[in-house]
């Protein structure tokens, strides 16, 4: 069951901080996992933070202190000395510890580094500090469990017992040879029902998925949600075996992609959260709100060159809001199916362009025919048959041109190499509307002059 911490909990727990009360404190968090008690700090002042820690078993506050937002995080350990945070970097898993140093003025880094009394862990964390965060050198962990080739079961169960001192979880074996290049895996059933004497490569199973260092964290999580993976083994060119990357570090890929993502459709230009400063949340949104506003601008510029029509009929300018609305709509639906699809590239096999446009192109004409039918008839009855005709018409041609763009666009940026997600949000918006009142005015014109 997920933990949510109440106001009434926090401060509580502050009263019994601020009374030194350490036996409340530890009952109060025996049973909250790592992530829970990251949440609860995240409420609190720092000194607060620092004596809750204290009282913590090292290795829970390695996992807490992982748990933290980044910003958070950051903030929170300018409060502790070279000396104190080694002591956590200790227990934490050579990625995290990797990730959070990095965050840290070199100064501090190599202090705390040079700290650590874990020196297996330090030649861990101090390879890792070579890759970007961003691909999966950066994302893999260096503790894992492997066998070499030519060992027996019962050699292979003794070195198991030794590894798994350093890894938190045991997916599977991987196996190596004497130069230590990747040749397998094993499961760790295969090892159980094995009898001592059975060699590793008599049960070792080549095939397996893997990842190179240089792989995009993109990449790895398409491959990993593709093929159902708990954990992935990094190897580097030369295919010898450097880490493994674990689910809970790609569900933090594909969380943040996600966020992205929802964040570019709805325009907002940068990764922000609602706690960050005034400043940078408007600066995240300011840009396309601007761009927004500046299609306004033009969108009533444009109104302007259709003065006469609207004088010849008022009643037209009653469904402007109608047009540019249903154009709006029609844009962000089809376009935000393109992005899933370009975000699920099996999704995009099997058809070629011409059939994606004809279905597209299907699609627009039943839905424009059955939105175009009831506005005519709601027209019809309360303003007549010509605004009827003209508003039907030109919504109609709305919605076709509206679905072309919302395919095409998301496609075209995505070649570019831009980020599909924006087409989703106001670019499509914006473009819509000024094309949407561009196609009404003109369609009223045409048909004003025929009628």
């Amino acid at each position: 069951m997920s933990f949510e911490p109440t106001m009434d909990f926090v401060k509580t727990l502050s009263t019994s901080v601020e009374n030194k009360d350490a036996k409340n404190i530890k009952a109060f968090l025996k049973e909250l996992h790592a992530a829970d008690i990251s949440i609860i700090l995240d409420r609190m002042e720092a000194d607060e933070c620092r004596y809750i820690l204290s009282l913590l078993d090292k290795n829970i506050g390695a996992d807490v202190i992982s748990e933290l937002e980044e910003d958070t995080q950051k903030e929170f350990l300018k409060g502790f000395s070279p000396e104190e945070l080694a002591e956590y970097m200790d227990f934490t898993d050579s990625d995290d510890a990797a990730d959070i140093l990095n965050r840290l003025p070199v100064k501090m880094k190599e202090e705390i580094i040079a700290s650590m009394k874990n020196k297996e862990k330090v030649a861990h964390i101090t390879d890792l500090l070579k890759y970007n965060e961003d691909c999966a050198g950066g994302l893999m962990a260096k503790e894992l469990i492997k066998a070499n080739i030519n060992w027996d079961i019962k050699q292979c169960i003794e070195e198991i017992r030794r590894q798994t001192k350093n890894v938190e979880k045991i997916f599977t074996v991987y196996v190596i040879d004497d130069l230590g290049m990747l040749k397998g895996r094993v499961s760790l059933k295969k090892i159980i029902l094995s009898t001592d004497e059975t060699k590793i490569k008599d049960i070792c199973v080549p095939e397996l998925h893997l990842v190179q260092t240089y792989y995009e964290k993109e990449e790895v999580a398409d491959i990993m949600q593709k093929y159902d993976l708990e954990a992935v083994p990094v190897v580097n060119m030369q295919g010898k075996l450097l880490g493994r990357i674990t689910i809970d570090d790609i569900v933090d890929v594909i969380t943040e992609q996600a966020e992205m993502n929802q964040q570019m459709m709805s325009g907002i230009s940068e990764n922000v959260e609602e706690d960050d400063t005034v400043w940078m949340l408007s600066r995240a949104r300011l840009p396309w709100l601007l761009i927004g506003m500046m299609g306004g601008l033009l969108g009533a510029q444009l109104m302007g060159f259709f003065e006469g029509d609207l004088e010849l009929v008022p009643a037209m300018a009653f469904f402007i809001p109608l047009i540019t609305a249903t154009g709006g709509n029609v844009g962000i639906q089809s376009s935000t199916l393109v992005v899933q699809a370009l975000a699920n590239p099996a999704a995009m096999l099997g058809s070629t362009a011409a059939e994606r446009l004809i279905k597209v192109l299907s699609v627009a004409v039943i839905n424009g025919m059955a939105i175009s039918s009831v506005v005519f008839c709601f027209i019809f009855f309360f303003q007549g048959i010509e605004l009827a005709i003209i508003v039907s018409i030109a919504l109609f041609c709305v919605v076709m041109l509206a679905s072309i763009m919302g395919t095409i666009t998301p496609l075209f940026l995505n070649k570019l190499g831009i980020n599909p997600a924006l087409a989703s949000g106001p670019f499509i918006t914006t473009a819509n509307d000024l094309l949407g009142l561009a196609v009404y005015f003109i369609i009223a014109r045409m048909l004003l002059n025929s009628i």
